[in-house]
């Protein structure tokens, strides 16, 4: 895979299911990710992971997002995950989430690196394609456990390593430290990709010169502006913004939004799914909060479309 202009959609779960990933990736976004899967889950064919493991051609280039902390387990999952076609695999040790730390995994790994290198020696070594590592600034204020894991990603020769700037004891809050980024970056050879508080080209240009990192994640910033990668894109390639989507365009997107995500889940959980979307979509726009109320009550896809038409309207 090119190491060139890669600006790219983050793993988030709940979120970047086919559905959103097929727009992102037609929208400009150089690559896409499963929602984070359980090694453990896939390996023992649950439903759940099943699910996360679809994907639509038109998604490729794809990875898949695992997580777990058994290293023979995670390599098994990994080896699944080619069969299964996914062009590289990401290792998912940044995950705050309480539930997913309890258990030894995401996050928790940055405090039991003789694991984690483990972990990362038996994935590389498991497969062929490219594998890649996610981590965050560290547990805590102060924890430089984020060099020791780009130390072991660059000796078992992963493809590069993702750094959000933020420790997991922050989660989400506070802001991103991108001077992190740039220590990982100047320190070692593998690539750096960067993650953390990029809402727009201006970000990502910033990004990118303060930590010459050689690509940039993108999250939240994503979530009901897709249009993002592009608008990255074109900034990079021509010095020139982007203006915002028309109207016509943002709800020509969100309808096709829809459709995929009742596709994909049915009309019932589809549409409940969407609600979230939609209101992404339309957040900046005039009488945002009523709509997101009218939107938040739509129990069918004529539902939302009526919602949606009228702001055509």
């Amino acid at each position: 895979m090119k190491q060139d202009n890669l600006i790219f959609l983050a793993p988030m779960a709940g979120v970047t299911n086919s559905a959103f990933r097929t727009i992102a990736r037609k929208l400009g976004s150089s690559l896409v990710f499963t929602e984070m899967v359980n090694a453990r889950g896939l390996l023992e064919k649950t439903k759940k992971s099943l699910e996360l493991i679809c994907f639509r051609e038109e998604e490729r280039p794809i990875a898949l997002q695992l997580f777990g902390s058994d290293p023979v387990l995670m390599a098994e999952a990994a080896c699944v995950g080619v069969e299964a076609g996914f062009d590289l695999i990401d290792l998912n040790m940044g995950c705050p989430t309480p539930k997913i730390v309890k258990n030894g995994d995401g996050a928790a790994l940055m405090r039991n690196l003789p694991l984690a290198r483990v972990i990362i020696d038996s994935v590389s070594k498991a497969v062929k394609v490219p594998v890649t590592l996610k981590v965050r600034k560290g547990w805590s204020e102060g924890d430089d456990a984020v060099f020791s894991l780009a130390c072991y990603a660059e000796e078992a020769g992963l493809h590069w390593i993702t750094v959000h700037g933020r420790t997991r004891e922050q989660f989400y809050s506070g802001k991103a430290d991108w001077e992190i980024i740039g220590a990982i970056k100047a320190s070692f050879n593998i690539p750096v990709i960067g993650n953390g508080d990029v809402r727009g080209p201006l970000d990502c240009i910033r990004m990118m010169e303060e930590t010459r990192c050689d690509g940039v994640m993108i999250g939240r910033g994503a979530l009901g502006n897709p249009w993002i990668f592009q608008q990255c894109r074109h900034y990079l390639e021509t010095g020139n913004l982007l203006p915002g989507p028309p109207v016509r365009e943002v709800l020509k997107t969100c309808l096709r939004h829809l459709s995929l995500l009742v596709d994909l889940k049915g009309e019932r959980i589809g549409v409940r799914e969407m609600r979230k979307h939609a209101s992404w979509y339309f957040r900046e726009f005039p009488g945002a909060a009523a709509l997101r109320r009218e939107i938040n009550t739509c129990e069918s896809v004529k539902d939302m479309k009526e919602v949606l038409a009228k702001i055509k309207e």
